[in-house]
């Protein structure tokens, strides 16, 4: 069979790809029945000597218009991912291109594309999956605008959240610091996020992993990307703040704003409260090399941790460049009971006691000082003995042995005289543990820090409990 113009125009029209060619300025010449289908036009007149841009066919047409200048210069691109405005509605679509030849010379370019939307959301509903990136987004920034000439959006973002991969996320930092391109770059570990999937299942943890991260996302959109480094840990990468004020203030407003790194997340089975742990340093300041930038931000990460998690910290060098991390890790439980009752028996009466193990506590438990209520109903200080509070209607809070609180508020109608002195006494965050055993030597136990939202552990909680014992056995033997 001989190819001939009817023939080539009666498989074009008969195709289900949506199929156009284009001169080198880039003006329609022609399309095919399935493209005019897809647009609702009668004939090819309406659109024929136009460009996208002259339809108004995307809200952002300047990827689109790069994209054919690149095959106008030679180069195709194959499975594009794209949108299209359709009826004053957003679809999806997919799309090819090639340059068209004549005598050796590119003359314009034709391609093809593929409406995707329902796929794509069939897709998405049935395993869970949430878009967090468009590829008109991406593009803005020069490495996705080449990437994803290739490369398929699907391939580049991670399936649950929809933000970057982790082999997209090292990639591009890997590629900004090829090309001497200042960022800021920090991890972010979501704060007890395995108590989430023990205790709700990990349905409700999927939940708080997308709704972090598409408040991230949508937070950073324009100056920054969000990966996901793995499990709940998550990756920075900021090209808008690179001085210590600048990256101080985006950071603090991704704290205080309530809805970002800190936010209540419902779902089926309840809800919870999540907060995050973030270290950040800066490229080329802090390291010119992936390695030793990748170094800082994990250093700075486990400081987080080790001051109660719930905060970030930057890279500082005068601060942080001497901090060996292997004195940050905490001994287990069981060495630190240890050593906290050999420190406590050396003490000769329990005020020294006391002051023995304050150094060890605030080691432990990243507090300045420990503190305690005695008879008549004061809050005293183990190592300044000129401090004094007035905690006399702590009872009325102290219903079980144990109470704490990373929000003062929740004290302000239980006990107003302990609240106030707290307040007054720059106190956020505390934990109380009771003394066993009817005594008015000391009462209770308590940690008081000055940081808003500290984040008690279990086990900073089993030490209290640990030394709330051996301060009861003392005071009955």
């Amino acid at each position: 069979m001989e190819m001939n113009e009817n023939l080539f125009n009666s498989i074009i029209n008969t195709a289900q790809d949506c199929v156009f060619w284009k001169d080198t300025h880039r003006r329609f010449v022609g399309v095919n029945q399935a493209f005019l289908d897809f647009y609702g036009f009668a004939s090819a007149d309406v659109l024929i000597g136009k460009t996208d841009e002259d339809m108004g066919w995307h809200n952002d047409p300047e990827p689109y218009r790069r994209d054919e200048l690149r095959v106008l210069s030679g180069e195709s691109t194959y499975k594009v991912p794209g949108k299209c405005i359709i009826r004053g509605q957003e679809r999806d679509i997919i799309a090819s291109k090639k340059p068209l030849y004549e005598n050796g010379k590119i003359i314009g370019l034709v391609g093809s594309f593929l409406d995707v939307t329902d796929t794509l959301r069939q897709h998405a509903g049935t395993i869970g999956h949430q878009k967090v990136y468009t590829a008109e987004q991406l593009r803005r920034h020069p490495y996705f605008d080449k990437l994803l000439v290739e490369t398929s959006i699907g391939e580049i973002t991670d399936p649950l959240t929809g933000i970057l991969s982790r082999a997209c996320s090292m990639d591009l930092v890997h590629s900004l610091i090829a090309k001497g391109i200042p960022f800021s770059f920090a991890i972010v570990d979501l704060d007890n996020f395995k108590l989430i999937n023990d205790h709700f299942g990990h349905k409700a943890g999927d939940i708080v992993l997308k709704a972090v991260t598409k408040s991230l996302a949508e937070f950073m959109d324009g100056y920054g990307f969000v990966g996901r480094f793995g499990g709940d840990e998550l990756l920075l990468i900021n090209l808008r703040d690179l001085d210590y004020d600048a990256l101080k203030a985006h950071l603090a407003q991704m704290y205080e704003s309530g809805d970002i790194l800190r936010q209540n997340i419902a779902f089926d089975e309840g809800n919870t409260h999540i907060t995050a742990t973030t270290g950040c340093a800066v490229y080329p300041k802090d390291a010119d090399s992936f390695d030793t930038l990748f170094a800082l931000i994990d250093k700075t990460l486990y400081i987080g941790k080790s001051k109660g998690r719930n905060c970030y910290i930057i890279y500082v060098k005068e601060k942080h460049e001497s901090v060996e991390l292997r004195n940050l890790a905490k001994n287990s439980i069981y060495a630190d009971m240890h050593q906290l009752k050999k420190v406590f028996q050396r003490g000769k009466g329990l005020r020294e006691k006391l002051l023995y193990v304050s150094p060890l506590l605030a080691d432990i438990l990243q507090v300045p000082d420990l503190f305690y209520v005695s008879k008549g109903g004061y809050m005293k200080s183990v190592r300044d003995p000129s401090y004094t509070a007035n905690a006399s209607d702590i009872d009325t809070l102290m219903t079980e042995d144990f109470f704490s609180t990373n929000n003062l508020l929740d004290l302000q109608k239980k006990c107003p005289v302990f609240y106030h002195e707290l307040k007054e006494h720059g106190m956020e965050s505390l934990m109380i543990i009771r003394v066993d055993g009817d005594n008015d030597v000391i009462r209770y136990i308590i940690c008081a820090v000055q940081r808003s939202l500290r984040i008690w552990q279990d086990d900073e909680c089993a030490i209290m409990y640990f030394l709330a014992n051996l301060i009861a056995a003392y005071l009955r033997s």
